[in-house]
């Protein structure tokens, strides 16, 4: 993973694995106890499963990471760092019928397409796969049925193609983060839902211009970094009353006069480097308290706005624009 990717992914918080472990004394449901043991038969019995054995009845207990009901049922499984594994994505995971978490994190040798048997995961919450050598299009389709599926995360993979704009029929969609992947097409709208949403894209192949819904909902991150997007999103995405805290659009083809843009007050993160903007800095962002600022890289000129909240951003926040000057840029001259 490239530093942005990294960068983006610290603000995913945690999926928070909620599920209390069965009593040692009470044995897991017999269907999920079996399915456990084809996901590790179908990844090749890689050494961190080895405690899930046959003649352990009680899969509640198997580490790492396996979550249960007071029933029994597995609700929760996590597998990290499978150093050993060099196989597909084990359709098995599909009759884990009660899962409502599933996440895998750094299992490199894992490949090949989301199998259809995930359309058997309607119950599924939270999705998080980062890390993996995992293929083919955004499983929109064998999602369909996950009505409550409220984070989708497959990031740091090799998936290709559009992203699906079925997606948005998820009702309770509030986290996507596809970035780090071969992803091309546009931004499909309406993707996320409610308040509090994250929409994570970053080092993609996405073209075409950022639809307004992301800028006029609820949205606090939008990471669309690293992508071949173009056009005007001042008038969409920002404005003062916004509700996002970071928005990185760099490395990307976008054009417009940044003069008069009024950028989102509680605004914490902005990076608009790498791009085509013109005209001056904007002088709203001396009333904005950002943690990191860049808009190196533009077509940017005339004096940087000085005073309040300007002066904890260096002369390379500003670097390589066409003729900016002020501080802490060289002094103006002339008629700038």
């Amino acid at each position: 993973m490239s530093n942005d990717a990294a960068a983006a992914s610290s603000w995913i918080p945690l999926l928070c694995l909620v599920f209390a472990r069965s009593s040692s004394a009470m044995e897991c449901n017999g269907g999920d106890r079996a399915a456990l043991l084809r996901v590790k038969a179908q990844l090749g019995d890689p050494v961190r499963l080895s405690s899930w054995q046959p003649s352990s009845a009680n899969c509640c207990a198997w580490e790492p990471a396996v979550f249960c009901s007071e029933s029994g049922r597995v609700t929760g499984l996590a597998l990290f760092s499978l150093d050993d594994v060099s196989a597909p994505v084990p359709p098995a995971l599909g009759e884990l019928t009660e899962l409502a978490i599933l996440q895998v994190e750094s299992v490199r040798g894992m490949s090949g397409p989301i199998p259809p048997s995930f359309a058997n995961l309607s119950r599924l919450e939270d999705l998080d796969i980062t890390g993996t050598s995992i293929s083919g299009p955004v499983p929109a389709a064998y999602l369909a049925g996950a009505t409550k599926l409220r984070t989708l995360v497959i990031a740091d993979s090799k998936l290709a193609g559009p992203i699906p704009p079925s997606l948005a029929g998820l009702p309770n969609l509030r986290y996507v983060d596809l970035s780090g992947n071969m992803l091309t097409g546009a931004i499909p709208p309406g993707l996320l839902h409610g308040s509090y949403t994250f929409l994570i894209l970053s080092h993609n192949q996405l073209t075409g211009e950022i639809p307004g819904c992301y800028g006029a909902g609820g949205a606090h991150t939008v990471d669309l970094s690293h992508n071949r997007l173009t056009g005007d999103p001042s008038s969409s995405l920002f404005g003062i009353t916004r509700p996002a805290t970071k928005i990185d659009l760099s490395w990307n083809e976008l054009a417009f006069d940044m003069t008069g843009v009024r950028f989102p007050h509680h605004l914490r993160f902005l990076d608009l480097s790498h791009n085509r903007i013109t005209g001056r800095v904007a002088k709203s962002l001396m009333d904005i308290k950002l943690e990191h600022f860049n808009v190196s890289d533009n077509e940017l000129c005339g004096e940087i706005p000085a005073g309040r909240s300007m002066s904890s951003h260096g002369a390379e926040c500003y670097a390589r624009n066409k003729c900016l000057c002020g501080t802490p840029l060289p002094p103006c001259h002339g008629g700038l």
